[in-house]
This record gives C-alpha cells, structure tokens and sequence, in this order.
C-alpha cells in the first residue's frame, strides 16, 4: 500500500474547484505537477495486480526469463490527434439544445440534417436515407435509438415524436418505403430537444420545461411527468440501472428523478435539484463504473465540467474547461472521460479520471461541436458540429479483448464515404 499516494487522496485528491477563481496559477501548476509525481493514473489505492512479484531465489538459476521478471508501468495509450474521416453534413442545424446524433446498439448511426434522418450502417458501409418529415413538421429536433438497436425515436419542432422500425426500411427500399410504428402526441406544447431510452420507456423533454414518460407498448403511452424545469429541457440520461434520470435545462438546472418514488400520471418531485452551473446543462454522462456518479458540463457562461454523488445530491468536484461544455462521454474500456467544446477553441478534450489531468487536446472542428456519439464498442466517437461536417475518431483506443482478436475484413467501414448525401 502506497502511504503518500493514500495521504494525499484523502485531504488534497477529493477537493472540488467550485470556484476557479481562488485557485492561483501557481497552485494549480503545483498540484498538476503533484498529481503526476503520486502516480495519479492510479484510481484505487489498493488496487489487485496482474500476478505477485517472483519470490526471491536463494540460488538463482540461468533462465533467461528472469531477466524480464521486472515489469514496467504500463505506456502511456496514443491518442490520434486528427478525426480517421471528415464527412459532410449540411443542414446540420447549428443549435446548442438539440441532440441530433446517436449511434444504436446494431452499430448504425442516425443523423438528423434538417428534416430528414439519414442511417449509416458501420458493419458493411451502406446509407440510407430513413424519413424526411414534412415542413410543418419539421426541422427534426432530436433522435435516439432503442435499446434493441432496431427501433428510433425522433422528436420534432411540432412537439410530436415519431416512432420508426429500422429493420423495415431496410426490408421495403425497393419500395422507397419505411415503416413507421406510430406518433406520440399531447404531451408537449412546443419542440422536443431531448430524448432518452430506458427499456420500453421512452423519456422525451421539451421546450416547455416538460419531462415525460413514455411507454411505447400502451395505447395511452404518457405513464409520468416531471415538471421542475421553468425553460428548455436539452439534456437527458437514464442511468445504467434504470432508476435515475438526469435532467439538465436552459434554467442552469440538472434534476435527478428516481422511478421509485415516481406517481403514476402525476408531478412528480425530484430526488435532488442541483444548482450549481451557471449556464445552461446539455452535456449529462452516467459513470459506467460508479453507478451513482454523474458528470455534467456547463454552456458559455460556466464552462465547467462537475461531478456528482446522485445518491446524496454532493458535488464532488468542478473543473474550469474554459470554453462551452456542449457533450461529454466516458470511456467504457478506462477511467477516462471526453469533452466536446464551443468557443474558442471547438475541441475535444480526453481527461484522466480522477484526477481531470488532460491527456489530449483534438482539433479540426471549425465550429462548436455540438454532437457525440459513441460506437457499441465503445471505442469510436462520432461528431458532428455547426460546421456541418461529421467526423469519426479514435479517441478511446481498442479494448484488450477487441486487439487480441483477428482484424475485420473491413476496418473502415466509412473509407468509401465523403459526403453525408
């Protein structure tokens, strides 16, 4: 056990930044510089290694192999600075509380460029265009997969949501046709920005400050409605267990609502009100190691990134990025989490979590990057900004299991693309 190492996370290593302000240059470089002389890749103090150390030999033998027994720290992952590929993507709408990208479960991702959503399947390299909604409808405002990687749901300027089989427009396109399930209706009143899966239950928050439960399966599908939110709910996220949702608003709020207090068609009140940006929160990301760990960033007027104990309401920590905080995804594979920037810069930034050490800087965006999306696998990030173009990165590296396994016939499935449509 690593005495220093323990010290230090238990009176310098959990202290928040809330306020940047009071942190001088000075300190700050003396704590970076702290945190890399502890070792601070290192997330647990005691943490279980690969195999214990060789026992000594009383008399040692010539095998070659003991020259190797020593092992050294584990290097330092490469972090490609430029996106694999740059698509187009025009009529991308430019607008910080929509969510207008998803990557499914089926490994397809879905865009949405003004009124019509396209699908791009990454097993074999195929487009497809899935609906265009008609003008009064429209522009599309939001788009989100089903857990089974089938089904889509996509919000629109007209408050309505649109349910749609995937499976079926690739069954009927020689009949330029796609099926769609159903629209969900009467609940909102103005444009749905934000949606969110959890099983059969479809989340949608909208323009007027409204949370809805959907269940897709009933006839009378509106279950639970959350009211907390006084302006545009732009950012959603179920937990991994089902039990949680974070809610983030145009209000500077985030709201955490639990399921198991929740009241069958009625307001129901929240489990924690967090007030601590001061700006609006889109970007929402679960902890996929710490169940009860949310992250959270703030637009143009906080630029902060915060972590959250969503059991007891506690901010944990608060890091100045210094641009607009538009969308944030963990890694699946590391203890890493990703940034996604507006002015000025219109970055990507991969953070060592906990610490919050940077670990890259990625650019090429030209404009603020509003969308991410993540690959099934958990390593590919898409991106799409108010440049309209779409980008592709290798930002989270190949999972151990995924490398030592034979290499696809096809490793990039979007060589042969360049243009969105």
């Amino acid at each position: 056990m690593d005495m220093d190492y323990a010290h230090f996370m238990l009176t310098e290593g959990r202290k928040g930044k809330e306020n940047p302000s009071v942190n001088s240059p000075s300190r700050d470089a003396y704590r970076k510089q702290l945190a890399e002389s502890l070792n601070m890749n290192r997330t647990r103090i005691l943490a279980f290694k690969n195999k214990p150390p060789a026992p000594v030999e009383l008399m040692p033998q010539d095998h070659s192999h003991h020259h190797h027994q020593p092992k050294t720290a584990k290097p330092r992952r490469h972090i490609p600075q430029t996106s694999e590929r740059t698509l187009d993507a025009p009529d991308l709408v430019d607008d910080f509380y929509l969510n207008l990208l998803d990557w499914g479960s089926s490994n397809v991702l879905a865009i949405a460029l003004g009124s019509t959503v396209y699908l791009w399947d990454a097993s074999d390299g195929s487009t497809s265009e899935l609906v265009t909604v008609d003008d009064e409808d429209g522009p599309i405002t939001s788009v989100s997969w089903a857990p089974d990687g089938r089904h889509i749901a996509i919000g629109l300027n007209n408050s309505h949501v649109q349910l749609w089989d995937s499976a079926s427009n690739k069954q009927n396109i020689c009949f330029g046709e796609s099926l769609q399930l159903r629209t969900l209706k009467g609940g909102h009143r103005s444009r749905v920005g934000s949606l969110a899966w959890n099983n059969h239950i479809l989340t949608t928050g909208g323009m007027d400050g409204q949370i809805i439960n959907n269940d897709v399966r009933i006839r009378s599908h509106i279950v639970e409605t959350y009211r907390g939110h006084t302006q545009e709910v732009c950012g959603l996220k179920w937990s991994a267990s089902g039990q949680q949702l974070a809610s983030g608003g145009n209000d500077n709020l985030i709201h955490i609502w639990d399921r198991s207090t929740a009241l069958s068609n009625s307001a129901t009140q929240w489990l924690h009100r967090l007030e601590d940006h001061t700006s609006a929160v889109k970007a929402l990301a679960w902890c996929p190691f710490q169940g009860n760990l949310l992250a959270s960033g703030g637009g143009g007027g906080d630029k902060s990134i915060k972590f959250w104990n969503t059991h007891t309401g506690a901010c944990l920590n608060s890091i100045d990025t210094g641009s607009q905080v538009c969308a944030l995804l963990w890694n699946k594979n590391e203890r890493e989490l990703l940034s996604s920037h507006g002015f000025t810069q219109n970055q990507l930034t991969v953070w060592k979590y906990p610490s919050m050490v940077k670990m890259a800087e990625l650019t090429g965006h030209t404009s603020r990057v509003l969308y991410m999306a993540q690959s099934p696998d958990g390593c590919t990030v898409a991106t799409a900004a108010g440049d309209e173009t779409l980008r592709f990165w290798n930002v989270f590296g190949v999972p151990e299991v995924a490398a030592k396994a034979a290499p696809k016939a096809n490793p990039e499935p979007f060589s042969h693309l360049n243009r969105l449509r």
